[in-house]
């Protein structure tokens, strides 16, 4: 007799993958926030408070970082059935995976949504005031937010024109938040492989019974 594919040990087998698949990428979203924490690897504007609201919100940090890595080690403790975990039960099991998931969908949804707000805010940086009206002055602020006429993201010949500090602040900017949006990307999808993997365990747990 051929048995079944729909087995627990399989369910568990994909949990062991995503909870590794969702720490990595959670260590490599804290890893971008923390750059961006630090423009050209320069503390100097950290420490003058000289950053933008979306990079000091660390959501790159506490929500695709510590809120996925703390999921991802839930979801891997139920894969390999360590700890409390190795003789659960199927109620246990079942309120894990929704706990895991739910909090690994919260911490990269509100990632991904920063990520995306911040790409359109465009940076925070030193710039001329002149360019937008008749005083000769420089200071910091987001001066792509008001350029409602031109789009920075496409318009590359206004990266290196108009923020004045720090160097390459644009491509600093446009690099890390879009990693971050790709990675908090990433999570949402391996956050639904995991829902779905724990409806299949738990459908394939009932059969078994």
């Amino acid at each position: 007799m051929v048995s079944s594919p729909c087995t627990p040990a399989s369910s568990r087998t994909c949990s062991r993958i995503l909870g590794l698949s969702l720490g990595t990428a959670a260590l490599f979203a804290a890893g971008a926030n923390v750059a961006l924490l630090l423009p050209n690897w320069d503390v100097t504007y950290l420490l003058r408070g000289l950053l933008g609201r979306h990079a000091m919100l660390g959501t790159g940090l506490w929500g695709g970082g510590l809120m996925v890595l703390t999921a991802a080690i839930l979801i891997s403790l139920m894969g390999w059935r360590y700890g409390c975990f190795s003789k659960s039960g199927l109620c246990r099991s079942v309120l894990t995976a929704l706990l895991s998931g739910g909090l690994a969908l919260l911490g990269a949804l509100i990632c991904f949504v920063t990520s995306g707000v911040a790409l359109k805010d465009g940076p925070f940086c030193m710039f001329d005031v002149s360019s937008f009206n008749q005083t000769q002055a420089w200071k910091y602020g987001y001066p792509f937010k008001d350029l409602h006429s031109r789009n920075y993201l496409y318009d590359r010949s206004l990266w290196n024109s108009i923020c004045l500090e720090p160097s390459a602040a644009v491509v600093w900017h446009v690099s890390l938040f879009s990693a971050l949006l790709c990675i908090s990307l990433l999570q949402l999808l391996l956050v639904v492989v995991h829902v779905i993997n724990s409806l299949l365990g738990l459908f394939c747990s009932l059969c078994e019974k």
